[in-house]
This record gives C-alpha cells, structure tokens and sequence, in this order.
C-alpha cells in the first residue's frame, strides 16, 4: 500500500516506539512526502528529543532509516494540483499533503478527524484503519 504521510505521524513514532512506529517499518507500506517533511522535522528535532522515549542513538538510527523509506516528491510535481486541494482543505497546512495525495492518487495517512470530515477529495486513513487493514488490530 502506497500513502502519503502526516508529519505528525512521523513525529509520533519518532517520540514513542509504538504500533505507528511499527507500521512505519512494515515493508509492504510505501510512504510519500512533500520535500518540506525533514525540513519540519529539523525546526522540532530539539522538541522531540526531550520528548522521545528513544535515547539519542536510537532516535537518530530510527530516523536515519524512515529518511530512506520515505520518499520525497518535489514541490514542483505538486504545484498543478495546489489550488484544487486549497478549495477543499480546512487547514492551509494540510494543502500540500493534498496535492501531493491528488497528484500520486494516494491515500492520506493522518489522524486529524476535522481534515477526514470535512474534506471529500481525497481518501484519509487513520492509523487505527490502517492497523485494521493489516490484522494487527
């Protein structure tokens, strides 16, 4: 299954080694984000840290390794689809996840229940659905 990632699902498995954390690893998931995704992590990197229940190391190979399972898309591939997601995104930082997700026919994974109700563009996904599509709940 192919999805287009939240950062706050990124964020959420990097603080907690959790069933997010897990999926993040399940090889038959393949992610997608905007080329602004490590530039947020970075911004929240001191934040996170003092959050995490990883120590340094783990963190840091734990992040090392979603850097290489997460593909980048350039803002360019989703500039064209920018002003149809505007029209129906609720929250402006959401825009970019939705082009990028009408620009690759992607599902959305994120657990923002304003964004899953009150946007019918595109398809979102929250963790626990996606934990039910692959039996681990």
């Amino acid at each position: 299954m192919r999805l287009v990632i939240d950062a706050n699902i990124l964020f959420a498995a990097l603080i907690k080694n959790s069933l997010t954390a897990k999926l993040l690893l399940n090889k038959d998931l393949k992610f997608y984000a905007p080329e602004f995704l490590f530039e947020e992590f970075a911004k929240y990197e001191d934040y996170l840290l003092n959050k995490t229940h990883r120590n340094k190391d783990n963190f840091e190979n734990f992040y090392n390794l979603l850097k290489q399972k997460i593909k980048i898309i350039p803002k360019k591939e989703i500039d064209p689809f920018l002003k149809q997601a505007k029209k129906f995104s609720p929250d402006p930082k959401d825009t970019v996840y939705l082009a990028l997700c009408l620009a690759f026919t992607l599902p959305f994974w994120s657990n923002d229940k304003k964004l899953k109700e009150q946007q019918n563009l595109v398809q979102i996904l929250t963790t626990e659905e996606i934990l039910n599509k692959f039996g681990i709940l």
